[in-house]
């Protein structure tokens, strides 16, 4: 699985972190029949081959909603990414 993540000032004590996932085929078989996936697989267009998974992406910003004691639910972008408010914790 790979993953982008992007945080950024929301509001003074908050930050909004947008998260996009995708899984890229490592499959041993490639690798051992001299074929291992291509660099452009591992990343998102445009640099990129890779396929947004939309329900991975909103697993994984769930649970990270859950943890970081998120102020909203999770809101989708407009490009492929899914965001969330957390507040901001100094320790």
């Amino acid at each position: 699985m790979c993953a982008h993540v992007r945080a950024q000032w929301a509001a003074p004590g908050q930050v909004e972190i947008a998260l996009a996932c995708w899984v890229v085929n490592m499959d041993t078989a490639r690798y051992l029949g001299g074929t291992p996936p291509a660099e452009k697989e591992m990343f998102l267009p445009p640099e990129g081959t890779a396929q947004w998974d939309e329900e991975l992406t909103s697993r994984v910003i769930g649970h990270l909603a859950t943890r970081m004691n998120a102020l909203s639910a999770a809101l989708p972008t407009t490009d492929e990414h899914f965001t969330i408010t957390v507040p901001l914790v100094l320790t």
